[in-house]
C-alpha cells in the first residue's frame, strides 16, 4: 500500500502544543512520569535527531493496523529511521505543506478503506495509535514526494521513442508476451511466509522450476498448467505493469508484486511483435461477486454452480435475487482505474468469461470476477498518457529508493 505524506521537519516533541496533548493523554491514562520518561526516552539517533520509544511503539500500532506486510516492530524502526532522514533533506530543501494539504492526505488514504477521514482516525484511535501519528506519517510522504518531483521530475519524463516503446507500437505494429504466473494468497497469518517465499520463488531463472513453483504455491487457476498463460496483447495489462514486463529477458521473473490479499510473480517465457498495433480500451465493463468462505470446497464448489449457470454478466442478478445486494457489483472504468489484481485476471479473459482466481477479507472471501465487455478507444491519447504516467512515476520511484539509500549511507545512526 502506498501512501503520501504532510508536514514539516520537526519532531513529536518539538512541538509544544502536541506536548500538551500527549500530557493530557498519559494524564487521562494514569502513567506517571517515570514511565512517561521511559516512552519518550531516544529508541534511535539519526544524525542530530532523535526517535523515541513511543514513536515506535505508536508506529508499530499503525504498521498492524494496516496490515504492512513482514514483522511490524522491524517495520515501524526502518520507518522512522526513514523519515527522519527524509525530513532532514525536506528542510535542507525548504520544502513544506499545509495542514490542509495534509488533511487532503489522509482524506485519501481514508477513502481506500471506504471511511471518512473521521472514521478512519477513530478506528486508528481504537487500536491505540494517535490521531497525530497519521497526520505525521502522511505530512513526511507528502513532502518527501514534492521533493522528490522537484529534483527529478524532469529527468523522469519519458521521451516519445520510450512510450512508443512501451505502448508496443514501434513501426506501427502491436506487441504480445507469453508469460507464467504464480498467485500467492496471502492473509494475516501467513504474511511473512508468504513475503519470503516470494523473495525466494523470484530468483528462479528456469522455466520448469516456475512451472514447478506455480503447480505447488500457486492459487490461480493456471497452476494445473505450471502457470503458463496463452499470448496475451500488452494493452490488456494493467499500464504500470507494461514497461515491468518489457524489461524482461525471456526467464526472468518480476519483484514481487503487491495485490490485495495476494502476491504475484510473473515470469518472461516470450515476446513478439504483432503486424496490427494493438488495441485500445477506454472502458472495461466487468461484474464482482462475492462468495462467503475464501477458498474452502464449499465456496470453490459454490463458485463452480454459478460457472455453470451464467453465460453473460446480466445473469449475475438472477444468481443474486433475494440475495444481499451487496455481494455483486457491476463497473465499468477506464482501465488505469480497475485494481491491480482485477486488472490482470481481466487481462485474460474474454466476454463472459469467468476467474475466481482472487479472494478478498484477508482471504476469508472468495471473489468471482467475470468479463462484460471491453469498449475500444477512439483514439490511443489517454493511453499514452497512461503510459507515460506510469513510467513517471516508476522512475520517481527508483530516484527516491536511491537518494534514500544515499542519505542512509551518509547517515549516522545509533540504536540505543
Amino acid at each position: 500500500m502506498q501512501l503520501t505524506i504532510p508536514y514539516p521537519t520537526c519532531g513529536w516533541l518539538a512541538r509544544g502544543t502536541r506536548a500538551f496533548a500527549i500530557a493530557a493523554i498519559l494524564a487521562g491514562t494514569g502513567i506517571g512520569p517515570a514511565m512517561a520518561q521511559g516512552l519518550f526516552s531516544p529508541a534511535i539517533r539519526v544524525n542530530e535527531t532523535v526517535v523515541t520509544q513511543f514513536e515506535l511503539d505508536q508506529r508499530t500500532r499503525l504498521m498492524s493496523l494496516l496490515r504492512a506486510p513482514g514483522d511490524p516492530a522491524r517495520l515501524a524502526r526502518e520507518a522512522l529511521i526513514d523519515d527522519r532522514l527524509k525530513q532532514q533533506a525536506v528542510k535542507e530543501a525548504g520544502i513544506s505543506v499545509t495542514p490542509e494539504d495534509v488533511q487532503l492526505g489522509i482524506e485519501e488514504f481514508a477513502g481506500r478503506t471506504e471511511l471518512s477521514a473521521d472514521e478512519f482516525l477513530k478506528a486508528l484511535a481504537a487500536g491505540g495509535v494517535q490521531a497525530e501519528t497519521m497526520r505525521d506519517f502522511t505530512e513526511v510522504s507528502l513532502a518527501w514526494r514534492n521533493l522528490i518531483q522537484e529534483r527529478f521530475l524532469a529527468k523522469a519524463r519519458p521521451t516519445a521513442a520510450e512510450i512508443d516503446r512501451a505502448l508496443g507500437q514501434t513501426q506501427g505494429g502491436g506487441v504480445q508476451v507469453l508469460l507464467s504466473e504464480i498467485i500467492i494468497p496471502v492473509t494475516p497469518q501467513t504474511v511473512e511466509r508468504a513475503e519470503a517465499l516470494a523473495e525466494e520463488l523470484s530468483r528462479i531463472t528456469s522455466q520448469a522450476d516456475f512451472a514447478a513453483a506455480a503447480e505447488r504455491y500457486s492459487a490461480a487457476q493456471t497452476r494445473t498448467n505450471g502457470g503458463r498463460m496463452d499470448w496475451l496483447s500488452l494493452g490488456r495489462l494493467p499500464a504500470g505493469l507494461q514497461p515491468v514486463l518489457l524489461e524482461l529477458a525471456p526467464g526472468e521473473v518480476t519483484d514481487p508484486i503487491a495485490l490485495p490479499d495476494a502476491v504475484a510473480l510473473f515470469q518472461m517465457r516470450g515476446i513478439r511483435e504483432t503486424a496490427p498495433a494493438r488495441p485500445s480500451y477506454s472502458a472495461i465493463d466487468y461484474a464482482t461477486y462475492l462468495i462467503p468462505g475464501g477458498r474452502t470446497p464449499d465456496a470453490l464448489a459454490r463458485a463452480g454452480d454459478i460457472i455453470a449457470r451464467v453465460d453473460r454478466c446480466d445473469d449475475l442478478y438472477g444468481i443474486n435475487k433475494d440475495l444481499p445486494p451487496e455481494l455483486l457489483e457491476r463497473h465499468e472504468l477506464p482501465p488505469g482505474k480497475i485494481p491491480r489484481d482485477v486488472a490482470l485476471e481481466l487481462a485474460k479473459l474474454d466476454n463472459g468469461e469467468i476467474s475466481t482466481a482472487l479472494t478478498r477479507s484477508n482471504g476469508q472471501t472468495l471473489m468471482l470476477v467475470m468479463m462484460c465487455n471491453r469498449t475500444a478507444a477512439l483514439n490511443e491519447e489517454a493511453t499514452r498518457e497512461q503510459v507515460a504516467n506510469a513510467l513517471t512515476q516508476q522512475r520517481l520511484s527508483a530516484f527516491s529508493d536511491s537518494y534514500l539509500e544515499q542519505l542512509r549511507a551518509d547517515a549516522l545512526i545509533v540504536e540505543e
